[in-house]
């Protein structure tokens, strides 16, 4: 389980990077709802621990039990659907032992390792009926899980991390053609039948397509009231200029001071990033973001087998993706949908996992293979 390793093979950039990033978190939290950085410092101190523990663990060894993983993630899904935590109308949250946290974001991790396992195992027979219908009725079952909670945005995330997951193994490039000449039509399909929605009288648009009619008409009045937040951050991002107007200011014109970006400590931090740390801060965050996918992508090309590349690109998969729709979503690219940024939001389940998933990678940068 534990090896010698040669401290030089240790990126000790990568931990600079998240520590960084997670720093720069726990000041915008402390400036968006003091009263949980305390907590967020805790998860720091606490994610940093395990990451480090982690990273001496061999990651072969932690392969040895994928059905495990599997197993105890389909049962904590299930668990909040039977006896979870509602809270803004959502039940996401489950409570063990006077500890509340998300599945979900540990089910991110779980289908990482999982299919890392799963790909690995299978790689010789990927593009086989039988296989690649296996794994779709494998990630089928806890995406759908995490929809029913209800969670879009984090069953999105998941399918994104899978497909990129599914990419990398060696998905044969027929077949990804063969999807994107049905997904393209559809995707195009489905937003004449939005806009054609946004013509009608009916009152019974489903709550997710309001989100999208939202998005791309905010100053309807039918729908102006859900698209207030987004557009409240956008003016937010834009008023901080250059510098921004400085962490736990007090200016009365600041968009958070008057509560109108509302859970500024998770979806929404980054549009109080842009508010008080200006282009400046905004940009050093994405930067950091940037160079911790890289560096995991780079680590991932170097592993000395599949399933190594694998969780490391998957890893990346899960920061990318996730910090791309929640900075589109800060910024009015896309429809509003709640997700965190990673190591920036405030989370403890989130920023925990997340610390794990790159214990792991750091774990696979020490075994690299020789050239």
């Amino acid at each position: 389980m534990l090896k010698r390793y040669k401290l030089k093979n240790y990126h000790f950039q990568l931990i600079l990077y998240v520590s960084l990033l997670t720093i720069i978190g726990i000041f915008l939290i402390g400036s968006a709802k003091e009263s949980v950085q305390d907590k967020q410092i805790f998860g720091f101190i606490v994610g940093l621990v395990i990451m480090l523990v982690v990273s001496l663990i061999d990651y072969s060894f932690l392969l040895k039990f994928p059905y495990f993983y599997y197993a105890a993630m389909i049962v904590l899904l299930a668990w909040v659907l039977t006896a979870g935590k509602t809270v803004g109308g959502a039940t996401r949250w489950i409570i063990i032992a006077g500890i509340q946290f998300q599945p979900s974001e540990l089910a991110k991790l779980a289908i990482i390792v999982y299919f890392a396992y799963f790909f690995s195992k299978y790689n010789e027979k990927l593009n086989t009926v039988k296989v690649l219908f296996s794994s779709f009725i494998l990630i089928g079952i806890p995406l759908l899980m995490i929809l029913k909670q209800p969670d879009l945005s984090t069953t999105i995330v998941t399918a994104f991390i899978f497909v990129a997951l599914l990419f990398i193994a060696g998905l044969s490039y027929k077949i990804i053609l063969s999807v994107l000449a049905v997904a393209v039509p559809s995707v195009i399909l489905l937003l004449t039948y939005v806009v054609q929605l946004a013509q009608s009288t009916d009152e019974k648009i489903p709550y997710q397509l309001i989100r999208i009619l939202a998005w791309l008409y905010p100053t309807d009045p039918r729908f102006s009231d859900k698209a207030l937040q987004q557009q409240n951050s956008i003016m937010a991002i834009g008023s901080g200029q250059l510098w921004g107007k400085g962490l736990n200011n007090s200016e009365a014109t600041s968009l958070k001071n008057a509560e109108f970006i509302i859970e500024p400590q998770t979806d929404f931090i980054f549009a109080v990033a842009g508010e008080e740390l200006g282009f400046v801060g905004t940009a050093t965050i994405i930067i950091l973001l940037l160079l911790i996918v890289a560096e995991c992508i780079y680590i991932g090309s170097r592993a000395k087998d599949l399933a190594g590349r694998l969780i490391c690109c998957g890893i990346a998969a899960l920061i990318g993706f996730q910090s791309f729709v929640n900075i589109c979503v800060n910024t009015g690219l896309m429809p509003n949908t709640g997700i965190p940024l990673p190591f920036v939001s405030y989370g403890l389940t989130s920023i925990v996992s997340l610390y794990i998933g790159i214990g792991i990678v750091l774990n696979i940068g020490l075994q690299a293979k020789k050239y």
